[in-house]
């Protein structure tokens, strides 16, 4: 198989529209982790990502009468451009249809190179329902996304290029999975060639098709797909992919949305290049895996994927860069309600770190709850030593570091306590964003239950994420919670949560 595959991705034609992309020293990666850090820049490439080359040779190799027919591809993003580019290069008909919610960078960037977009649907299995419906009334020719043969094989040509650039040793090449096309293209060409290179997928951990894939050794279907890094959302690992991937990938690394982040910011501050989240997270899973095996002097490559993200959403990831790190700590902590309080605790937390951020609202006469953020080294321990130092000076601390309702309302919300009669229950959504999509999830939450509390804020990407605080009699949770699970948001109940006793109710 692997011979085959190597053969294919040799006589793979990409090179009409795509680049050789350089292979670039991170020193200041490389210095930080004590080892030798490589990027290859897929970023650079014409359609910021290396979707171009698998659409490219999976075009070219398509006969006339294909090509006639007209092309049609179903992508929120990156493979949307890449063969609306090949499209126009070749001068065939394109038509990709994308989810309504996709950002409207990535839908102009579309139509800016000649291809048709129609938005169906609020995820890509509608939009790629659609897809398959148009083709059955027109006749167009499909071009997947990843699970096709020429489709690996152009994205194999990464890898001709990385070992050409790099004839050194290398210990591990670090891949960003999806659907798998890129990390099976790689995965057959490093393996026949110089098989004694790990080849690390790296997923975001709540879209790890791949991993429990190869642990349950069969596909799977995720449940729930997380949508931070929109370019690696599958629930399922492609069928060509898998074959290559079980047999031939050495690990799979899982990395959180802070951990993306922090990478984001290391990019760029190598590089300069803005990587998008799922550009960034195979170098999150390179730093992961160097930390887990504390491997030293050894070259390490990561793959930069893609740099399709809308400028809105950096504000979102600038935000979470220092958790990502772990060189912040978002901690709870009770006070004392009397003037001086707070330049008691600073004196406590001393010179050598600095407060980060500062929330309060007055709630009772005796005691104050504080919501603040303090820099620490990037180490657990560090974080818990602050932790220790705190309750030994007599302040109760609840740590909130990996809290996500704390870190993606509570630290914007003002303050303010519902009465102990409100019958309160919380809930955190997700809903697809767009034009209208908030007033349209007012009007799907329904009239029932009184709102009490209500926290939104755009991100720039494609959900929305909201808080909301609805007043429920005794009894009626049943009846709430079935009602949310008939209109199809994704939810979380979080009036147990910590954050939320402490900072709301």
């Amino acid at each position: 198989m692997l011979e085959h595959y190597v053969k294919k991705i040799l006589q793979a034609r990409v090179y009409d529209v795509a680049l050789e992309t350089p292979l670039s020293e991170a020193r200041f990666m490389s210095k930080r982790l004590n080892n030798q850090v490589w990027i290859k820049r897929e970023d650079l490439q014409p359609v910021y990502s290396f979707k171009i080359r698998g659409a490219y040779n999976k075009m070219a190799q398509l006969t006339e009468a294909e090509k006639a027919k007209g092309v049609i591809a179903a992508s929120a993003g990156n493979h949307a451009q890449g063969l609306a580019m090949a499209a126009k290069v070749m001068g065939v008909k394109a038509v990709i249809v994308m989810p309504r919610i996709t950002p409207d960078i990535k839908v102009q960037a579309v139509r800016a190179r000649g291809a048709r977009v129609i938005l169906k649907g609020d995820a890509f299995d509608e939009a790629l329902e659609h897809a398959l419906e148009l083709i059955k009334e027109h006749g167009y020719t499909y071009v997947p996304p990843y699970d096709d043969p020429d489709v690996i094989a152009g994205q194999g040509t990464v890898a001709i290029e990385m070992l050409r650039q790099h004839p050194d040793p290398i210990h591990a090449i670090f891949v960003p999975v999806g659907g798998g096309g890129l990390i099976a293209g790689i995965a057959a060409y490093v393996k026949y060639l110089r098989p004694e290179i790990k080849i690390i997928g790296v997923e975001a951990e709540d879209a790890a098709c791949l991993k429990v894939a190869l642990e349950k050794n069969k596909r799977v279907t995720l449940d729930q797909v997380g949508i931070f890094a929109e370019g690696v959302a599958v629930a399922q690992i492609g069928k060509e992919p898998f074959k290559i991937c079980k047999n031939y990938v050495d690990q799979v690394i899982t990395v959180t949305s802070d951990e993306m982040c922090a990478a984001v910011k290391d990019i760029f501050e190598d590089t300069r290049g803005v990587a998008e989240p799922s550009g960034a997270l195979s170098l999150a899973g390179l730093k992961k895996y160097v930390e887990q095996t504390g491997t030293k002097d050894t070259n390490l490559i990561c793959i930069n994927s893609g740099a399709n993200t809308n400028f809105e959403r950096l504000q979102h990831i600038a935000e979470r860069t220092e958790l990502g790190e772990k060189r912040e700590a978002i901690l709870a902590v009770g006070i004392p309600e009397h003037p001086g309080s707070f330049k008691n605790f600073c004196k406590i937390i001393g010179r050598r770190r600095m407060v980060t951020e500062f929330n309060y609202r007055y709630a009772d006469p005796k005691n104050a709850q504080i919501y603040v953020g303090v820099q620490v080294k990037p180490s657990s321990e560090d974080r818990s030593e602050l932790i220790q130092q705190l309750k030994e000076a007599g302040y109760p601390v609840v740590d909130l570091t990996d809290n996500e309702l704390a870190k993606l309302h509570i630290r914007h919300l003002g303050g303010g306590r519902t009465p102990s009669d409100c019958n309160e229950e919380i809930y955190r959504f997700e809903f697809p964003e767009r034009p209208g999509a908030l007033l349209n999830f007012l009007n799907n939450l329904g009239q029932d239950w009184n709102i009490s509390l209500f926290h939104y804020r755009n991100h720039g990407a494609a959900y929305g994420r909201v808080l909301v605080g609805l007043q429920v009699p005794n009894g009626d949770r049943p009846n709430v919670e079935a009602y949310l699970d008939k209109i199809s948001y994704r939810y979380w109940r979080e009036s147990d949560n910590p954050a939320y006793q402490l900072f709301l109710r």
